[in-house]
């Protein structure tokens, strides 16, 4: 009586607890029908409560309670009733309780019964309750009415996520009810099903066939129950409807091999299935191979069917993996990419070798994280052991292995195994990616055999081929006396590389195809990024071997002449150009000449020419070597010049990474190994490193893995570099065989322009599933002693994808798969054709750009220059945003654009391309088609041809409209920046009205084009205007901080500033419906209106400012005249001058050095505001610049010039008549105005101009100094000078000048003036004769 007391005091606590809030509840379990009442808690935040029979009362007087409790409403999670009756009141103040509590989340009814009308009480709370996530009733005999009620509450609640249902009473009516709700389930989220039912199999056939339709259960649990073949068969069927199943547990359903197979056929086409257990089933190593067969790739190309799958168990019960299981295991371990988990069970068919095969295949799988191989007999031995440790030390990724209840866990033999797994979670200290990376030199070199077709080039290098092989035969020389003529003839077609060995270095010769179709390919070939390399030029002394007729000597240096430009301009394209090319002379059949002529003496004068010439660009080796190239005794001393050279170069050039000379052997075993694949699959070069190079291994799973992939991708490009392979980032595999693919492949591009044969293919395009064929049939051609298993890693599409990144062919329509490809080299020449404008209007404008090679003697645009610029521009525009407008059309030597109304043709010209002409006709206004020209046209042509400057001229208007032949517009062009130029030596305001004159063009008597001329403004954008605008004011503002002239004087400089900060307009082509064109066309004549007014707005700000400096350069210049008018009263004149007498004209001296001749000393005239050259002035010769001279004269030459550079700049020297004498002083200017005297040295101007700037207020004392002492200087070198030559007097000045002292009648200061002068001012002067 006493217990039964105190366990009534509990069940009072515990109420009088949740009413007050004393706890802090998660989950509460009713315990009902005990032998006492009491209640305990199991954990801070849970609680058991027991209700015994007698005390049945409390529990809805519990529940009720906690109802109304304030504290369970926003803790409570979790509810749990055991062996509970209920009664219709019970399950509503469970309802109010649930409706109370919106934190519960999970009821469980465990042994419960439901009396009378409860489960449809228990319905309606379901269908109200919208909080609920999980419900689970197990053994509570709902039968098929509770299993109605349950599935029609499920019908309006969509807020479950789980439903587990653990009896066998609802019967086929219940089945069949929640089958219904299953497959007409509309829930929010993704959901859980559990369903335990009895052994029959009708009731899980329909509930499986219920998933099919369902799309949100996420998990189904069938453990225990018994499943035959044909609830397999249906299931099948789920795993091919649904969506949403992510986890399937089968655990001990007794299926067999049938039962596997249907499953195994399901996941072929499954898509979200994360999780499958089959542990504890009937099948045999026949099942396991179905099983594992849609997660295994059998062959490189295949790709695997199922890659959802992440976790994977089988094995125990009565499941035999046998052999046939094991294979299948192997293969899937070997090629699967997604399975992370992997548990083979309880197995005792496998023996302890199997499973080191297995380990063994796990080196090369990088996805599998977890094994468990619990409970298999066979995990046993030493040998075994060995080899998980070494998988272990190979394949980071294995976070752990399960291997309880196997022999080797019973004999406590798997403490090392742990031990190397907690290992492989340490990582290692971080480096720097590539710097601990040793490097070495390279000891492979390329020598590339340079020549036109039936030069000899394959003969001579299978000369050379014996001199390098041991087993050479020395009957050779005489057997070929006996060769065929005509076989020798046939040329070969395509490249061909031939690779020796001499002792450690590996050198390979290049023999580039000779014939003119295979030209555009040689830039692919060329060695880049400082790789060992050097070329041999081969010509023949013949035009054909079969007959005997030479070539001229015009003809062989034309010939070398071509490969020396193509090498020198591919050489300064190159991104590390550490040394010059290295380059010989080969002359073949020198066998058929008998006797030295005086054509081969002349041969020979003219390669010393071009060596003269190619000096500093090459490094020619100066014998030219005169051989039979089918005699390898006459190559033998070629033989050991390459050998010479190599090892030479090898010296010279950047090191490469130690791992690049072993990898050479390594891809060498890897391709006799592998059937000698042509290719390599990253993931292949991924598993070479992991398994073969332990720098480049990936030694734990913790380990940054994009450090050793970083790491690996530098070796592969630096491979790529050396020429061992063909390799680029995105495209995932590595050409090994270069000769195939430069060959057999790339020479499919050039075959296919003799092949064609359908119309669709007449403009250059190929449907790329007719290139695939080619190539596939290319791919699969019967090659002597190679499997049926060399290209399996490679397909087609593979090439064709490494054709669009070489930018040798491009997509119509890249968004397209089956789109067609455009391959220049199939493109016909549009001789013959008409050649007009698709636009001719009125309000056309024409505009034309020259690009000119800056080097054309030396350099060229090589003949794979432009197949290559018409696809990279069709891509570049292609990528613009908005270009649904653009057209793009292509002949052989033509680019023919349309681009928001703008008409572009990009035409290659000139012998052997070394120039390029961009003609434009337009609508738009000349910048914006300009614009379109030097922001989309020429950076794209200067990306296909870095190292060599391209000048930029401007065609003549009438030769773009006209389309005038390239022949007649050679002379119809104007560089760029003369024009320029010429602008910057015009007064401002006559820039706008600047004309250039063109000269008239004929042909043998025949007028082409007229004489004429263009005013600048019609062959300029605003844009060009803008630079020689922002140039000018820039030399003006440096010109106003020597004269001192106030910068908030000048407003021309802050618009200047703020025009600097506009953001360059891009080219954003689009096309607009008729009203918007014409509200388009409004608004840019608006703009231009407004760009002209601004800009004419400038050139006379401009103007004002350039007349505000010079009157600021006159009056220090006049300071500088009466300076210091004490000094001798002014007997000689201050403003003096040096020229020099050249081909009857005069040039000003710059600068005095000593040891200078044959000048002339020359004065100005002085008078204020007026200063000038006096013409036809006499001026005293000065025999030699002694070091006096230079010491008294060099400062006042030295400030004279900056002081005339800048009146240069703005037109003073127009006025002072200086003009024909003074020289280009371009580099003249950019040097001061670069250096520290102009801004230091702006106080020190001495001698006659010089002395005007007074330098800075903080620096005028010093300045001042600097100018008297200067000036002194330099008027005691002019007095001692005249006396010297008896021009003391003013007569003699007079004399020899042509100027007269006068002194100023308001200010009474001295000056030497002119007789012009004289006569007119003679109101405001009075002569003073010495």
């Amino acid at each position: 009586m006493m217990a039964s007391n105190q366990n009534m005091k509990e069940l009072q606590w515990f109420l009088q607890a949740v009413k007050y809030g004393g706890l802090n509840l998660h989950s509460i379990s009713f315990y009902l029908s005990q032998a006492a009442s009491g209640c305990y808690q199991e954990t801070e935040n849970s609680m058991n409560i027991n209700i015994s029979g007698e005390s049945i009362s409390y529990f809805s007087h519990l529940l009720t309670t906690l109802a109304a409790s304030k504290n369970a409403k926003s803790t409570l999670r979790n509810l749990e009733f055991h062996l509970v009756q209920w009664e219709v009141q019970e399950v509503k103040n469970l309802g109010i309780l649930l409706e109370n509590n919106p934190s519960i989340k999970q009821v469980v009814f465990r042994r419960n019964k439901f009396l009378g009308k409860c489960m449809s009480e228990l319905s309606e709370i379901l269908k109200r309750n919208k909080m609920i996530k999980e419900i689970m009733l197990s053994e509570s005999n709902i039968g098929s009415v509770g299993a109605g009620y349950i599935a029609s509450a499920l019908m309006v609640n969509h807020s479950l996520e789980e439903l587990q249902i653990w009896e066998d009473s609802i019967g086929s009516r219940g089945a069949e009810e929640l089958s219904k709700m299953i497959e007409c389930w509309q829930g929010t989220e993704p959901w859980k099903f559990m369903f335990g039912v009895d052994k029959t199999v009708g009731k899980p056939l329909r509930v499986a066939c219920s998933l099919g339709m369902n799309f949100t259960v996420k998990s189904l649990d069938m453990t225990g129950v018994r499943l035959k073949s044909k609830w397999a068969k249906e299931f099948r069927w789920v795993l091919e409807q649904n969506q949403t199943l992510q986890e399937v547990n089968l655990f001990r359903t007794c299926l067999k091999d049938k039962g596997i197979v249907y499953i195994a056929a399901g996941l072929f086409k499954n898509r979200s299935l994360l999780t499958l257990h089959l542990t504890g089933n009937w099948f045999t190593g026949v099942g396991v191979e179905h099983l594992l067969c849609p997660l295994s790739r059998f062959s490189a190309l295949q790709s695997q069917a199922n890659i959802t799958l992440k976790s994977l168990s089988f094995g125990g019960g009565r499941t035999r993996i046998g052999r046939d299981g094991l294979a299948a295991i192997l293969q899937m371990l070997t090629s699967n990419q997604s399975i992370t988990r992997l548990a083979i069970h309880d197995d005792s068919s496998l023996r302890p070798d199997d499973f080191v095969r297995i380990f063994k295949s796990l080196e090369k799988n990088a996805t599998l994280k977890y094994l468990s191989l619990q409970g298999c007999k066979g995990v046993q031995g030493e040998t075994l052991i060995q080899t998980i440790m070494e998988t272990l030390q190979i394949n980071p990724w294995i976070e752990d292995l399960d291997l309880s209840r196997t022999p080797l866990h019973n004999s406590g033999m798997t403490q090392g195994i742990y031990r190397r797994l907690g290992q492989n979670e340490k990582t290692e200290p971080e480096m720097d990616l590539l710097m601990d990376m040793p490097l070495t030199e390279p000891k492979s070199c390329r020598v590339f055999f340079c020549g036109q077709e039936y030069a000899g080039k394959t003969t001579l290098c299978n000369s050379i081929s014996q001199n390098f092989s041991a087993s050479a035969l020395p009957y050779l020389d005489q057997v070929r006396t006996i060769v065929n003529p005509m076989e020798q003839a046939v040329k070969t077609v395509g490249m061909k590389i031939k690779t020796f060995k001499d002792e450690d270095t590996e050198i390979s010769i290049w023999n580039l195809a000779g014939q003119h179709e295979f030209f555009s390919l040689h830039d692919l070939m060329f060695p880049g990024h400082g790789s060992a390399s050097f070329f041999i030029i081969i010509s023949s002394l013949f035009r054909k071997p079969s007959n005997k007729e030479p070539k001229s000597t015009g003809e062989i240096e034309e010939d070398l002449q071509y490969w020396l430009r193509f090498i020198v301009s591919n050489s300064k394209k190159a991104v590390q150009q550490c040394t010059l090319p290295s380059v010989a002379v080969v002359l073949t059949h020198f066998d058929k000449i008998n006797q030295p002529s005086q054509d081969l003496q002349l041969t020979v004068n003219s390669i010393q020419r071009l060596r003269d010439k190619f000096q500093g660009f090459v490094d020619f080796y100066p014998t030219v070597f005169t051989v039979d190239a089918r005699s390898s005794a006459s190559v033998s001393k070629l033989t050991h010049h390459i050998r010479k050279t190599c090892k030479t170069i090898l010296q010279r050039v950047p090191q490469v990474y130690q791992l690049c000379n072993d990898f050479i052997q390594l891809l060498s075993d890897w391709r006799s190994e592998n059937y000698n694949k042509p290719a390599m699959k990253w993931k292949e070069f991924d598993t070479l490193c992991q398994v073969k190079v332990p720098a480049l291994r990936i030694r734990s799973r913790h380990d940054n893995k994009e450090r050793v992939e970083v790491r690996r991708r530098a070796i592969a490009t630096c491979l790529h570099h050396i020429g061992e392979v063909i390799y680029f980032d995105e495209l995932g595999f590595l050409i090994l065989d270069c000769e195939w693919f430069c060959g057999e492949v790339l020479g499919e591009l050039i075959r296919l322009k003799a092949r064609k044969q359908s119309s669709s293919e007449s403009n250059g395009f190929i449907s790329r599933k007719e290139l695939e064929k080619i190539l596939r049939a290319n791919l699969q051609s019967p090659i002597p002693g190679m499997g049926s298993k060399v290209f399996e890693n490679l397909e087609s599409s593979d090439i064709v994808r490494m054709m669009l990144k070489l930018e040798l062919c491009y997509e119509q329509d890249p968004s397209d798969p089956n789109s067609f490809l455009l391959i220049p080299s199939m493109l016909e020449e549009g001789r013959g054709k008409p050649q007009r404008w698709y636009l001719s209007t009125p309000d056309c404008i024409y505009v034309g750009r020259h690009l000119e090679c800056h080097d054309s003697s030396h350099m060229f645009l090589t003949p794979g220059f432009f197949p290559r610029l018409q696809v990279h521009l069709h891509n570049k525009i292609m990528a613009l945003k908005n270009q649904s407008g653009a057209t793009y059309s292509l002949e052989k030597y033509l680019i023919s654009i349309s681009i928001n109304g703008i008409y572009i043709r990009v035409e290659l010209g000139g012998q052997l391309g070394y120039y390029i002409d961009i003609l434009a006709c337009s609508t738009k206004n000349l910048t914006e088609t300009l614009r379109v020209i030097q922001q989309l046209i020429v950076p794209a042509i200067q990306s296909l041809c870095q190292g060599i400057t391209l000048t930029e001229n401007v065609i003549r208007p009438a030769c773009v409209q006209n389309l005038t032949p390239p022949r007649y517009r050679r002379t119809q062009v104007v560089s760029l920046q003369q024009l320029k130029q010429a602008l910057l030596s015009l007064p401002a305001d006559g820039m706008y009205d600047y004309q250039h004159t063109w000269s008239p063009v004929s042909d043998s008597g025949r007028t082409i084009l007229q004489a004429g001329f263009n005013f600048a403004r019609d062959i300029l954008s605003d844009d060009d205007f803008r630079q020689v605008l922002h140039r000018r004011y820039h030399d003006l503002y440096n010109l106003s901080q020597e004269l001192q002239v106030p910068l908030e004087n000048n407003q021309y400089g802050q618009d200047h500033a703020s025009g600097l900060s506009e953001e360059t307009q891009t080219v954003e082509p689009s096309i607009g419906g008729i009203a918007e064109g014409v509200e388009a066309v409004l608004q840019r004549l608006k703009i231009i209106e407004q760009e002209i007014r601004d800009l004419k707005q400038e050139i006379q700000g401009l103007r004002y400012y350039e007349h505000q400096l010079l009157l600021e350069l006159h009056r220090k210049v006049n300071y500088l005249v009466s300076f210091n008018v004490q000094v001798e009263e002014r007997k000689v004149p201050n403003m003096f001058y040096f020229v020099k007498t050249e081909n009857y004209s005069r040039r000003l001296i710059t600068t005095m050095i000593s040891g200078m001749t044959a000048l002339r000393l020359h004065m100005l005239c002085e008078f204020r505001g007026e200063m000038h050259v006096v013409e036809d002035q006499t001026g005293c010769e000065l025999m030699q610049v002694d070091n006096r001279a230079v010491r008294s004269l060099a400062p006042h030459v030295k400030n004279f010039m900056k002081l005339v550079t800048f009146a240069l700049k703005i037109g003073a020297h127009l006025a002072a008549g200086m003009g024909e004498m003074i020289p280009d002083l371009s580099k003249e200017v950019a040097h001061l105005a670069g250096s520290s005297s102009m801004a230091a040295g702006a106080a020190a101007a001495a001698g006659a101009m010089g002395a005007a700037a007074l330098g800075r207020r903080n620096r005028a004392a010093q300045g001042s100094r600097d100018v008297q002492q200067d000036l002194r200087a330099a008027q005691q070198w002019i007095v001692d000078f005249l006396r010297d030559r008896g021009c003391s007097s003013g007569k003699d000045i007079a004399e020899k000048f042509g100027l007269w002292r006068v002194r100023y009648r308001d200010t009474g200061q001295i000056a030497w003036i002119c007789r012009r002068h004289i006569y007119t001012r003679s109101a405001e002067i009075l002569e003073v004769p010495i």
